[in-house]
């Protein structure tokens, strides 16, 4: 072996042993003794670590999360909202739960008018009267007349029978205040608790007064139901100017408001023209 074969060896040896000593050799020079290895500079304080990784502390921030998050909330209504305002728009349930119950006032109203000269039982019954505390002198609870008596009709004469005799006087007190134009008789001794009415046959004048307080109630129905429009519609200009619905289905809901509206003006007038014929009748 020559001197310059010599060297060569103990230098081979030497890089091996240093490899193996060292933090991080290289684990394929390791079965090739005899092969020379690279000597690498070792730096015990770094980790060593892929060129596609970097330390989380040191990533940039991506610009485009940072400009989400300094976003202010958007003021743009979501798809479900716009969805849930749309059906509300078309939602006329409480409306029509309005108008049902204006026409039906009006019916109940009409059919307190005499029809044609015959009395009606309820206008009586249905009127209220005011109690006294006994002993105290003060008013008591107020009631109506079909809760302490019994209204019996014959003919053109009525007969009042109150349950108490103590009801008698407050019973004859709400019939002759009334807006009925009775005039109440008794009690008799023979009956303490009866109060006779006898109902005066129809005349021109008192037909047309019926007449007129069918057109009134009618004109208070009306009323009720263009409140009732008057609510539907703020409602669905509200959800136009907070642009939660499109202008087509605004127009659209508008549109068929605007039907319910006028078959419920239809529905008065009808009631109306039934009680007529019969007054004029």
């Amino acid at each position: 072996m020559s001197v310059r074969s010599s060297v060569r060896v103990s230098r081979t040896v030497r890089d091996v042993t240093y490899a193996k000593t060292s933090s991080s050799y290289c684990l394929r020079c390791e079965p090739q003794i005899y092969h020379i290895c690279r000597r690498q500079p070792q730096y015990p304080s770094l980790q060593w670590r892929p060129f596609s990784s970097t330390i989380p502390s040191l990533k940039k921030k991506d610009k485009g999360h940072a400009k989400a998050d300094l976003a202010p909330p958007s003021s743009k209504p979501g798809i479900g909202e716009k969805e849930a305002a749309t059906e509300g728009a078309f939602d006329f349930s409480g409306l029509q739960s309005k108008i049902l119950k204006a026409t039906e006032h009006l019916a109940h109203q009409l059919s307190q008018l005499r029809a044609g000269g015959r009395f009606n039982p309820e206008q009586l019954e249905e009127l209220k009267v005011q109690l006294k505390v006994t002993g105290e002198g003060g008013k008591g609870p107020t009631t109506k007349v079909k809760d302490l008596a019994q209204v019996v009709v014959k003919g053109r004469n009525v007969s009042v029978i109150c349950h108490e005799e103590d009801h008698v006087k407050p019973v004859n007190s709400a019939i002759v205040t009334s807006k009925l134009n009775l005039t109440p008789h008794g009690p008799n001794p023979e009956a303490l608790t009866t109060l006779t009415i006898q109902i005066p046959p129809p005349t021109g004048e008192s037909r047309q007064e019926a007449l007129m307080q069918a057109s009134k109630a009618a004109e208070e129905a009306l009323g009720r139901i263009r409140e009732a429009r008057g609510g539907h519609q703020k409602k669905l200009k509200s959800l136009q100017t907070s642009k939660k619905v499109r202008p087509d289905d605004f127009h659209k809901a508008q549109s068929e408001m605007e039907t319910v509206v006028k078959n419920g003006n239809d529905e008065v007038k009808k009631i109306l023209d039934n009680s007529k014929r019969v007054l004029e009748g």
